[in-house]
């Protein structure tokens, strides 16, 4: 099997995890009924290693991520499961713990900068309160720390952006704060959600250059949540494929778009559009996301699948190895 070079034969060796999320269960408890957001999820990221994290709105992508930050809101609730970073199980954690280990050794830049960001602060002074917080340095040495990070994520007049709000920023600027934010304190990973949504494609390319730049540079390791394939072609090392709060296929990233094995994986490498070839109707796939409220029975995708058949509807797949280091939850594999 040819293998992506970040890959290797210890796809799965468990002496390179940083992290590792094992039968991970967020659940919302609302009036109307119970939303599975994050069902039993498991992953795992190497040192220095970046896992794609794909698939429609409202899988559970970005739940999963504020569940490895323990910020997932009200009424939400991590009912089971652990989150074991650098060997320890961040869920067992209490509150003042988890605050030493948020920003500090695993940092996260948020979908919306525009949100993320307090508009009342100047761009300066959120940094330097990072760095006062965890690196314990005064505010004139946190301030001239925040001017170096902004240097480093191609800031122009880092000292005069320090003065700025957020509001005074374009949107591509205020991302790059948030890069500045999530990586001042040199974490080990990075949880990137949607980094480059909103932004045009010249922005786009700098700031995933800018990524990639910082991987080198930090040795982070890093999750990037992304509906966008092209970015996992380009940026991952592995990807997870999440479907409706499961992971459908888990694989390294070359074999995922040289075999995928998943319908909806399938389904999904389908959707990309392309420059060459005659001139055809894009695919795309039938149907839509269950409710979450009214899940189907058996595999969730079922009611979407081409290739369904009648233990789809009443039996739940597993996610196992079907092959080396690629493992599908499809009862097409049995």
């Amino acid at each position: 099997m040819e293998v992506h070079p970040a890959g290797s034969d210890s796809f799965f060796y468990e002496k390179r995890n940083l992290l590792r999320i094992e039968n991970l269960r967020t659940y919302f408890f609302l009036e109307k009924g119970t939303v599975k957001a994050v069902d039993g999820v498991n992953v795992e990221i190497g040192e220095g290693e970046t896992l794609g994290l794909v698939g429609e709105s409202g899988c559970g992508k970005s739940v999963t991520a504020l569940s490895l930050m323990r910020l997932v809101p009200y009424p939400g609730k991590i009912i089971d499961g652990s989150i074991l970073f650098d060997g320890q199980d961040i869920l067992k954690l209490n509150d003042e713990e988890m605050r030493k280990v948020r920003g500090k050794k695993i940092s996260m830049i948020f979908q919306d900068p525009t949100a993320a960001l307090n508009p009342v602060y100047k761009v300066g002074e959120q940094i330097a309160e990072i760095l006062q917080l965890h690196e314990k340095l005064s505010k004139a040495e946190a301030l001239k720390r925040a001017k170096e990070m902004l240097d480093l994520v191609g800031i122009p007049s880092a000292q005069d952006r320090l003065e700025d709000y957020p509001h005074q920023l374009s949107g591509g600027m205020r991302q790059r704060v948030m890069i500045a934010m999530a990586l001042a304190c040199n974490p080990k990973m990075l949880i990137a959600d949607e980094p480059t949504t909103n932004l045009d494609v010249t922005i786009q390319a700098q700031i995933l250059e800018l990524m990639k730049e910082l991987r080198s540079k930090f040795s982070s390791s890093i999750m990037l949540i992304t509906h966008h394939l092209g970015l996992v072609a380009e940026m991952c090392d592995k990807v997870a494929v999440m479907y409706s709060g499961e992971i459908v296929e888990y694989t390294d990233t070359k074999t995922l778009f040289k075999a995928p094995k998943h319908p909806y994986t399938q389904g999904l490498l389908k959707c990309i559009p392309t420059v060459t070839g005659r001139l055809q109707s894009l695919f795309y796939i039938k149907g839509s996301i269950p409710d979450p409220f009214n899940l189907p029975s058996g595999c969730r995708f079922h009611p979407r699948c081409p290739y369904a058949f009648d233990r789809c509807k009443t039996e739940k797949p597993e996610l196992k190895e079907v092959a080396p280091n690629h493992k599908v939850s499809c009862h097409l594999y049995d």
